[in-house]
């Protein structure tokens, strides 16, 4: 249903970049894409936007390149720039909103939608979640363990939070009973991007589109952790990404065979 209708929906939608029975890829920028996806389209959107973290004015951020960022001197790996982390925090509220109120008519009523965020953006984010029409539910951390950013003398910064909402103040009272935290690493081995939130973690996230028929939307896909995860449950999911090197990434994660059992 979910692919069929994302195909006839609108002139202005492009063409997918990929698709299969389970997901479909579309490469350009989200705000644009959004436009072109039909009202009351997906039941949940899961994602992790850029965070423009770190700073606290809009040169200092954009005089740091996102491997300065996020990616210390000893990292064996190398992995594609990504844009859109520079903005101040008025640019950085602003953009917010455009995107949530969009993706608030694309979702169905009741829909889900959670937001990656980490500790300096906690507050701006929870405000654009309320500003752009979603109510506002609660937040969910992830515990990245001992192993995430030790700081002599200080507490670690070792959580990143889901900031989570509803279409409306009413949704489904069916489905799991879902954990309030999550705890585990990031497995260096298996990440194929900078930022990359896990598969595991999101597989356990997607759970909570416990319907058969729902769709799961991320329109900052980036490598693809969220579609990967979707497909683990045989959901069907839709991905937004403007950067062609990182949505290659997706596609060939996707078209790999899943790993985890489908329930």
């Amino acid at each position: 249903m979910g692919n069929e209708m994302v195909m006839s929906c609108s002139a202005t939608l492009p063409d997918p970049y990929f698709r299969n029975e389970l997901t479909t890829i579309y490469l350009g920028e989200a705000l644009r894409v959004l436009h072109g996806l039909p009202a009351g389209l997906v039941d949940v959107v899961l994602t992790d936007p850029p965070y423009s973290s770190g700073g606290m004015t809009r040169g200092d951020r954009a005089g740091q390149s996102c491997k300065t960022k996020y990616q210390s001197s000893s990292t064996e790996k190398s992995y594609s720039e990504f844009s859109g982390d520079n903005r101040d925090q008025r640019a950085f509220l602003t953009w917010c909103v455009l995107w949530l109120e969009e993706l608030r008519r694309v979702a169905k009523p009741g829909a889900v939608c959670g937001l990656f965020t980490d500790w300096r953006q906690l507050p701006i984010i929870t405000d654009a979640l309320q500003v752009g029409g979603w109510v506002w539910r609660g937040i969910v951390p992830w515990d990245k363990t001992e192993a995430a950013r030790p700081q002599k003398g200080r507490w670690r910064a070792q959580c990143e939070y889901l900031v989570w909402g509803t279409n409306g103040p009413s949704w489904s009272v069916e489905g799991p009973c879902l954990p309030g935290f999550y705890r585990g690493s990031v497995f260096k081995e298996e990440k194929r991007h900078m930022t990359e939130k896990p598969v595991w973690l999101m597989h356990e996230l997607c759970k909570i589109a416990w319907a058969d028929d729902a769709i799961i939307l991320d329109p900052f896909m980036g490598s693809g952790s969220t579609l990967k995860a979707a497909a683990e449950l045989n959901k069907q999911a839709i991905g937004i990404e403007i950067n062609r090197d990182i949505a290659d990434v997706a596609v060939q994660r996707v078209s790999e065979p899943t790993q985890r059992p489908l329930w």
